[in-house]
């Protein structure tokens, strides 16, 4: 039986082709049938407050850092969404005096306008925002040098490689969009191949970085958390990190404050994952296969699936 069209683009494969089961199944998860969903290799963990929750996330961070050496350099791999630890990071950095010149970051993604990375100039630019909310507040005797920062390009010939150079990722660390994507790991149109069922999972975990078309939702989204809704300047295509330098980071801790998702999205994944339902229409469920996921939630953030008219 073919599966039904997306309710939101047709033309693209999207939670919305899942089957209702599952869907039913999902909106019934409170809060403590949530945190029952961790099994071994993925771990589900609350936080009762903002502060707590973006402390711990920049500790991430730090803790990676610490442990890389001139013999065994160690880097992060970090979002733009969410970005209220990165301040965090540059303070705890600058208080504890450590030095980060073995230490490295991978940047998950850029936009990219005619086929090219935008400029760090642009407003949108995630490199921009990473330098201004976090590296350019680091202490330059203690900063890692420019070469140890990576960040996609359109080439992306040497990000690749440098996943490839002996630096050992840590952890990688992202948030969770309304298509339920890491960095820009979405959906895929719906035709060729894909023209009656997605990629199979393996397929798609094949992917590396690579210039994506982007589904009409993470243009939307984008629109309201980062353009105040004005969808027109948002870019339809972005360069991103792909699933196969996924698996090259030892863990993949994803944070939900509540803001890039909403209820249903942010239990739909958890769900999938931690009864390993991977589908590549909802491109977060393929961590189902990874052997070290950590999900995070602001426990004020995960509100309800009730039907609720405004």
């Amino acid at each position: 039986m073919a599966r039904k069209l997306s309710s939101i683009a047709p033309d693209w494969w999207d939670y919305t082709t899942l089957d209702e089961e599952i869907i039913r199944e999902v909106v019934k998860l409170t809060p403590e049938k949530m945190l029952k969903l961790s099994r071994p290799g993925f771990k589900v963990a609350f936080y009762d407050t903002l502060e707590d929750f973006y402390l711990a996330e920049a500790l991430e961070y730090v803790s990676a850092w610490q442990q890389s050496t001139p013999d065994n350099p160690v880097g992060i791999c970090g979002p733009i969404g969410p970005t209220e630890q990165l301040p965090l990071v540059a303070r705890i950095v600058n208080a504890l005096g450590l030095k980060l010149h073995s230490a490295h970051f991978w940047g998950m993604d850029e936009w990219a306008v005619d086929g090219k990375e935008v400029p760090p100039t642009h407003p949108l630019s995630f490199e921009k925002a990473d330098r201004d909310l976090c590296f350019n507040r680091i202490d330059r005797k203690l900063v890692m040098p420019d070469a140890n920062l990576h960040f996609p390009k359109a080439d992306t010939s040497a990000y690749r490689k440098s996943w490839d150079s002996g630096v050992r990722c840590a952890v990688m660390q992202g948030g969770q969009g309304d298509v339920k994507h890491w960095a820009f790991n979405d959906p895929v149109k719906r035709k060729g191949n894909y023209k009656d069922n997605p990629p199979p999972p393996a397929e798609y975990r094949k992917l590396a970085t690579r210039l994506v078309d982007l589904h009409p939702l993470t243009i939307a989204q984008n629109a309201r958390t980062s353009g105040g809704g004005n969808i027109s300047m948002v870019p339809t295509q972005a360069i991103s990190v792909g699933p196969l330098e996924t698996w090259k980071a030892e863990k993949v801790s994803i944070w939900h404050a509540g803001n890039h998702d909403n209820p249903f999205g942010q239990r739909l994944t958890a769900f999938m994952i931690s009864k390993k339902l991977a589908d590549a229409s909802v491109p977060m469920s393929l961590l189902a296969d990874h052997p070290n996921v950590q999900f995070n939630y602001y426990r004020g953030g995960i509100g309800t699936c009730d039907v609720e008219m405004h």
